[in-house]
């Protein structure tokens, strides 16, 4: 089981600044959408030059073009990037097939997707690396987070390796590794706690005991 740190609401010398305090325990970082949106992929690229040892994800939640933008986030030094499991099945081959090319990974972000199951089932025949259920802000802010819908792509899933992001701190996560997810992915559960270093040791301790 990998741990992702996803980092969403700061800048590039902020994010970095984190990543020194935390780099020991997570395996990846995210390069979240809003810091995409603010700095673009540089981010990415500075944040891979930083910790060349770390992969990074760049949280493009790609929707269209997606040939062109996994070429872009693969040259700014992404190992993994996202689209969404809302695009269209030409999208996310398109996506597969120049990752391919690149040597890098796509995970699909099934936020909004109604039909959990039947999608999961669909991408994962497209050659994904990853399927990811996702609770986002918005819904989080309503008590709703994604372990349930863990449970049900675990079911169908056959090759691609399953993630959970949304709302994941150190008091939820046991129920979390208990449908045991290949990527856990946690936010505001460790950049916004107090003590960030000793956060994200113990996350990791749990992570990794599976």
């Amino acid at each position: 089981m990998e741990l992702q740190l996803a980092l969403d609401l700061v800048n590039i010398q902020e994010g970095i600044e984190l990543v020194k305090q935390v780099e020991e325990y997570v395996d990846i970082v995210e390069i979240g959408t809003p810091v995409v949106i603010n700095e673009g992929l540089r981010a990415v690229k500075e944040m891979k030059e930083a910790f060349p040892s770390l992969k990074v994800l760049a949280d493009l939640k790609i929707m269209d073009a997606a040939g062109y933008e996994v070429m872009k986030a693969s040259e700014a030094g992404a190992d993994i990037i996202t689209i969404l499991g809302a695009a269209e099945d030409m999208s996310i081959k398109g996506a597969v097939e120049e990752a391919r090319k690149q040597g890098k990974k796509i995970l699909v972000d099934m936020i909004a997707v109604k039909d959990l199951e039947t999608r999961a089932k669909e991408v994962d025949a497209f050659g994904v690396d990853y399927i990811c259920v996702h609770t986002g802000y918005d819904l989080q802010a309503v008590g709703i987070n994604s372990f349930e819908d863990l449970q049900t792509i675990k079911r169908v899933v056959k090759n691609a390796k399953t993630a959970v992001a949304g709302g994941i701190k150190l008091d939820t996560l046991p129920e979390v590794i208990k449908a045991q997810p290949d990527l856990v992915i946690v936010g505001g559960g460790i950049t916004g706690q107090a003590d960030i270093k000793g956060t994200a040791a113990q996350i990791q301790k749990l992570v990794k005991q599976g």
